[in-house]
């Protein structure tokens, strides 16, 4: 399984928060063969179960989320759409941007609207728009965008995946597909496989407004132990250096109080045996994860977090490298390949 194209696949599909179903559908139909139980909970979590066939076994739960910022009708004026974020959506990047409107007889397109420099002021020229002042054009009039677009009607950002130079690609929601991409991988490289423990798979819902979905679905699943996927920050020339990873250089191991540190170690330890490139990524907080909900799920779970870095997360030019992703999933399937879930 290519982790690109899959990710390609899935970016591809719409799925903002509370609005996932388009997308964790595609991706439960290319996990359903990998697994022996698979379903869809009232949150729109896929949960998924291999089992590895000896009784009473504890189970080791992979997690990545499925929805991807967006936006929701607010309101309609003169034909063009107000809204409200879906998600951390910042509002520098907005203005002039096209996105896909979810509406109920099938997707509209519209932009959103930006005012031409020529009649802005100079103090309006040196700041960013509130998300409240923006409004989306789709073309219609205001008949037909009350007929068309009922309130409450959602969105997305619109754009395909394309390629930059070497392996490095640019989508819309590779927060957090592209780590669903991984967990498939890594699933289809296990399909043959003896597993050391029981294997279940949380394609989570709502994690952009409050890492929702999981607290629910890992209930459902009762792990033992649990590595959640999701992406950090990749750098760039103006991030802060000591909170980002250079992209190509691979994945990262979260250590912090959401961290098991057992677990954590033996991450640790099977990359550098592994020989596959990693960093350390310190969180001293929350890790911003649907692993600081999953940690606290029933009586604790022991959890343990590895990341893609991503450059421009929460835009619609989200940009990683695929050796990133490569070097995350060899990670977690070398790790369960290990020793260290036979104790």
């Amino acid at each position: 399984m290519d982790i690109r194209e899959t990710a390609r696949e899935l970016c591809a599909l719409s799925g903002p928060s509370g609005f996932e179903e388009a997308a964790s559908r595609r991706a439960a139909e290319l996990l359903r063969p990998l697994v022996d139980e698979l379903r869809t909970d009232a949150m729109g979590n896929v949960l998924a179960l291999r089992r590895c066939g000896r009784e009473n076994a504890k189970r080791l739960l992979l997690d990545a989320h499925m929805d991807e910022v967006g936006f929701i009708v607010t309101e309609v004026t003169e034909g063009f759409l107000k809204f409200s974020a879906l998600g951390g959506l910042d509002p520098r990047t907005l203005p002039g941007r096209e996105v896909r409107i979810l509406a109920p007889e099938g997707p509209l397109y519209g932009v959103i609207a930006c005012l031409p420099p020529h009649v802005l002021t100079a103090e309006q020229r040196e700041q960013a728009v509130e998300i409240k002042e923006l409004f989306i054009d789709a073309g219609l009039s205001q008949p037909e965008a009350e007929k068309r677009i009922p309130l409450g009607t959602p969105g997305v950002f619109e754009g395909p995946m394309f390629g930059l130079q070497g392996d490095n690609f640019v989508s819309k929601a590779l927060d957090d597909r592209l780590c669903a991409a991984v967990i498939l991988k890594v699933m289809d490289e296990l399909r043959n496989e003896e597993l050391p423990c029981d294997l279940a798979v949380l394609l989570s819902s709502q994690e952009e407004v409050g890492l929702r979905g999981a607290a629910p679905g890992a209930f459902a699943l009762d792990p033992d132990w649990c590595i959640a996927v999701d992406v950090t920050h990749a750098r760039t020339p103006d991030a802060p250096g000591g909170e980002t990873f250079e992209a190509g250089k691979g994945c990262t191991v979260g250590v912090g109080p959401n961290a098991n540190r057992a677990i954590t170690a033996a991450l640790l330890e099977t990359a550098k045996e592994e020989g596959i490139p990693h960093a350390v990524e310190v969180m001293p907080r929350s890790s911003g994860t649907n692993g600081w909900a999953i940690q606290i799920s029933r009586q604790g779970v022991a959890t343990a977090i590895v990341s893609v870095p991503v450059k421009y997360m929460h835009s619609p030019v989200e940009t990683a490298s695929l050796a990133d992703a490569e070097a995350a999933a060899a990670l977690i399937t070398a790790f369960i390949r290990g020793g260290w879930l036979h104790d």
